[in-house]
């Protein structure tokens, strides 16, 4: 496994660690009783080493101003779920319609508007993201919903609400239904029952 150099380099080496002096006892320290004239001791320390002194009191190893820029550098670093968090409250605090209101439906389509908004960002960014992109659906389906039900119920809110957020959407009266769509074009032809190959 190993070459003989090597082992015989690792035996040198342990013999050495393993010798009586590495075992022995530290020799005690001295201290004496008196208070006055006491020094502090520094032990295991070379005169290169650093030691900090009144001298190098002036000197400093990080400055205020690389504080600062690490500061704003995390600030920088918002991120965007929380933001977007933020933005939600603020959405859902213009347009609730009392101090207590959670279930209007102005409430719940600001807060779906902002979601959606940065659901679409997400996936501007991450293309192949198809679990987000199923839920982004469902919430556009049901903003819509939400806003339907609101044309139907009160069509000044569904006004106002659509235009402070900039929501596209089409009220239901606007949508033409499938007969309306597609009844000036012929129907499909009945061919249950008919063979292909005549002769």
């Amino acid at each position: 496994m190993f070459s003989r150099q090597t082992v015989l380099a690792v035996l040198a080496a342990s013999a050495a660690l393993m010798s009586a002096d590495a075992f022995a006892p530290a020799a005690p320290i001295a201290l004496s009783c008196r208070t006055s004239a006491m020094k502090p001791i520094a032990v295991g320390l070379a005169i290169d080493d650093d030691i900090a002194t009144e001298e190098d009191a002036g000197e400093e190893i990080i400055s205020a101003v690389d504080l600062d820029g690490e500061e704003e550098a995390a600030d920088e670093a918002i991120p965007a779920r929380f933001i977007s968090a933020q933005r939600i409250q603020e959405l859902r605090e213009q347009h609730r319609r009392h101090e207590t209101d959670t279930g209007s439906p102005e409430y719940q389509v600001a807060g779906m508007t902002e979601r959606i908004s940065h659901l679409t960002q997400h996936l501007k960014d991450h293309p192949k993201d198809f679990s987000t992109r199923r839920g982004l659906v469902a919430l556009v389906n049901k903003r819509r919903r939400l806003l339907n039900y609101l044309y139907k119920e009160d069509e000044q809110r569904y006004a106002d609400i659509v235009g402070a957020l900039g929501v596209r959407h089409r009220v239901p009266g606007a949508i033409p239904s499938k007969e309306d769509k597609y009844g000036r074009f012929p129907g499909q032809k009945n061919t249950k029952g008919k063979s292909k190959n005549k002769k």
